[in-house]
């Protein structure tokens, strides 16, 4: 099966061989070139010419954060936007120091992960909007991970309602 993903509009396929999925993307926007990669794969596999690839390693939220969203982070926006640098630098390192996250790999961070980093920061004694925030930065972690392949798909992140937000004047 192929299928779309991304803004980009970049084909993927997916299908099982043996009893485990395999999905890649074809680095491809033609839906008809997608499909001959498709049938290319399954066929070098039922002719024993490839096996099963390895599955890539993925990084725990602290590693992924210190090897490469701060550095992208930094050198986009340090100089550039300053005010948005220290907001990624507050979420940044609000996720990594996490006793509740940054152990974790970011395929193992779900809802309820998310939750709990909620209430860590809850009991750290920030306000809702803070906790917002640093969900934000979270998502924004998360997000990244899946446009840079280090992560299939980012999970749903629920803000905490009661946030009081400034209105425009």
């Amino acid at each position: 099966m192929i299928y779309k993903r991304g803004k980009k509009g970049i084909y993927w396929y997916r299908f099982m061989w043996k009893g485990e999925l395999l999905r890649e993307s074809t680095h491809q926007t033609n839906d008809k070139v997608a499909r001959q990669m498709e049938a290319a794969h399954r066929t070098s596999l039922a002719k024993g010419e490839v096996g099963i690839r390895d599955k890539k390693l993925i990084p725990t939220l602290r590693r992924f954060c210190e090897e490469r969203v701060e550095p992208w982070a930094q050198c986009t926006f340090e100089e550039a936007a300053p005010k948005t640098w220290l907001w990624y630098c507050f979420g940044i390192n609000s996720a990594k120091n996490s006793v509740t996250l940054s152990g974790l790999k970011l395929n193992e961070i779900g809802p309820e992960a998310i939750a709990e980093y909620a209430s860590e920061r809850q009991r750290d004694g920030l306000q809702i909007s803070s906790i917002n925030s640093c969900l934000r930065g979270l998502r924004r972690i998360l997000r990244l991970a899946v446009e840079w392949g280090a992560l299939e798909a980012s999970p749903k992140v629920k803000f905490l309602s009661g946030e009081h937000r400034c209105r425009g004047q």
